[in-house]
């Protein structure tokens, strides 16, 4: 079977407006780990802040990793790179970073707290309650 190749453009947008911040990405780069260059050369890598930027769009968007704009690089790049910063536990350390930034900056009311989550399962397709 032949391999199809992608041949989707660049959506036309005003730059930037979806983007993380200069300031924010200034804060919260040093968490990111470095990817080890390989010692077979290849591709460079996409830079961590596009990839970024891509992750936050698909969750943002609920689109599928594969149709992430080309921007952001590749959607199966992007995915990788989100299954690895979870493993590594980078998302739960930037929201940490973020609480206490905000916590210094407006302080957190920490004796007013809700959690609103779904723990029941729902019922069997034609099951009866």
């Amino acid at each position: 079977m032949p391999r199809r190749t992608e041949n989707r453009q660049p959506l036309p947008r005003k730059p930037g407006w979806r983007d993380v911040p200069d300031d924010f990405w200034e804060f919260i780069a040093p968490l990111i780990p470095d990817v080890p260059v390989s010692p077979k050369g290849g591709r460079p890598s996409t830079p961590h802040r596009t990839i970024l930027n891509g992750i936050l769009y698909v969750l943002r968007t609920g689109c599928q990793w594969k149709m992430m704009p080309r921007e952001y690089g590749s959607g199966t790049s992007a995915h990788a790179h989100f299954q690895g910063w979870v493993k590594k536990g980078v998302f739960g350390r930037v929201w940490k970073l973020c609480l206490k930034l905000y916590d210094d900056l407006k302080g957190i009311r920490w004796e007013w707290q809700a959690v609103d989550s779904a723990t029941v399962s729902a019922p069997v397709k034609g099951a009866t309650a």
